[in-house]
């Protein structure tokens, strides 16, 4: 193998020139050991230097059989052509490293445009190009730049969505392959965006969105994403319905004791308060406002009638008192028991339940023995159906709502 330049004595000293169409298009995809041999054998010919394969193996400290191989690899992906001599045997051959400009854009030089000479659509495109190559950090190669340039025309998408789409991605630490950000330009166009103000508009309502799913999961207790039905029914109460952030998480308070709150729940409960609202307005009734008001008014008074006959028994019969304050104890205890990490819960909390037991029992004789009844402590709710809160434990609206509701005169 022949390579031959007058003049070269230190060939250390000298440069090889590797065309960047090789770097970008053709190594990438090509095993580890083949590139060794291609470089270092390009080195050889740039130099003129007589270099056998043998040689080269020795080297690279590779078989011979696999600097073979490097040579048919490169040989069927059209960057060298293997010129045998002459008599030769099979592996007798000169290399010709082949000019890879020539290969993809024919003999000629492919024409390099200045923004004088481009057309305003396709300086744009350049820009956009280069503009992405910063942003990846990395260079585009003629496949993805065709891909790129296709979604033009495939989302009628502009150059400016399209370098947004990438800057998007790399911001946020996502990738910026072609693959990804094609799905995140399809979604955009999609939705009618065509610059970058428009986009950042629609992040920032989709942020609003979030902020808002956020607070209406953590008021439930729930530590998980929202899905996509269930961000489709709370769009509809800030959207459709028209309920303020306050309204809604007073809707979610309503389901305080409910064993497993969910958003269909808050569902019935905003529905219901939509409703009534409507007739409301047709009627001439009262409105939901007043009426919530009216029971939280109503429940305040329930509870501070109920906190003076509570004072008035302990102050009668003393031991009730003791009686509630153990009672309160021991459950605190039987919460830190569940908690813990004893081996014996069960036994432990059967127990100190028994002990509660008892304890009832007796604060239910000292109670009839002097002529009470055994609530006579308990909240007085005037709806005992719905603990006049105007909701059942399904959602609906209790039938006492609807009677006030017919009511057109205010409640006092």
């Amino acid at each position: 193998m022949a390579f031959r330049r007058e003049g070269y004595k230190d060939y250390f000293l000298h440069d090889t020139n590797v065309e960047n169409l090789f770097i970008n298009e053709y190594m990438p995809g090509a095993p580890g050991d083949y590139v060794k041999v291609y470089l270092f054998s390009l080195m050889y010919a740039d130099i003129g230097v007589d270099f056998s394969n043998e040689d080269i193996a020795k080297h690279l400290n590779m078989d011979i059989e696999d600097v073979f191989k490097a040579w048919n690899y490169w040989e069927q992906m059209g960057a060298v052509k293997k010129i045998h001599r002459k008599d030769g045997g099979r592996f007798d051959y000169d290399i010709e490293f082949l000019r890879l400009k020539e290969i993809l854009y024919g003999e000629e030089e492919p024409q390099i445009f200045t923004e004088e000479d481009d057309g305003p659509a396709d300086a744009e495109i350049r820009r956009m190009l280069a503009d992405i190559e910063k942003i990846a950090g990395r260079m585009i190669n003629s496949s993805e730049c065709n891909e790129i340039i296709s979604w033009a025309d495939t989302y009628n998408a502009t150059p400016e969505l399209i370098t947004y789409a990438f800057e998007h991605c790399a911001t946020r630490g996502k990738s910026t392959g072609t693959r990804y950000v094609e799905a995140v330009v399809r979604d955009w166009a999609g939705d009618g965006l065509r610059t970058a103000e428009d986009v950042e508009r629609r992040l920032a309502e989709e942020d609003k969105k979030q902020h808002l799913y956020k607070r209406v999961f953590r008021a439930l207790g729930f530590n998980r994403n929202a899905t996509e039905e269930e961000k489709k029914i709370m769009d509809s109460w800030f959207g459709e319905m028209g309920f303020t952030l306050e309204q809604v998480l007073e809707a979610c308070a309503g389901t305080t004791g409910i064993s497993s709150p969910n958003i269909k729940y808050v569902n019935k409960i905003l529905l219901n308060r939509k409703e009534a609202e409507n007739e409301s307005a047709k009627s001439g009734g009262l409105s939901t406002g007043k009426i919530m008001k009216y029971y939280e008014e109503l429940r305040t008074r329930e509870e501070e009638e109920a906190e003076e006959r509570r004072r008035e028994i302990y102050f009668k019969i003393p031991r009730i008192k003791e009686i509630d304050n153990e009672i309160n104890r021991l459950n605190r205890e039987i919460s830190k028991i569940i908690i813990s990490d004893k081996v014996d819960k069960k036994e432990s909390t059967t127990a100190i339940k028994e002990t509660v037991d008892s304890l009832n029992a007796e604060r239910a004789v000292l109670l009839t023995d002097n002529g009470f009844e055994m609530d006579y402590m308990d909240i007085k709710y005037t709806c005992e159906e719905c603990r006049d809160t105007g909701i059942l434990d399904t959602g609906e609206r209790c039938h006492c709502f609807w009677e006030i509701k017919k009511t057109k005169t205010e409640i006092k």
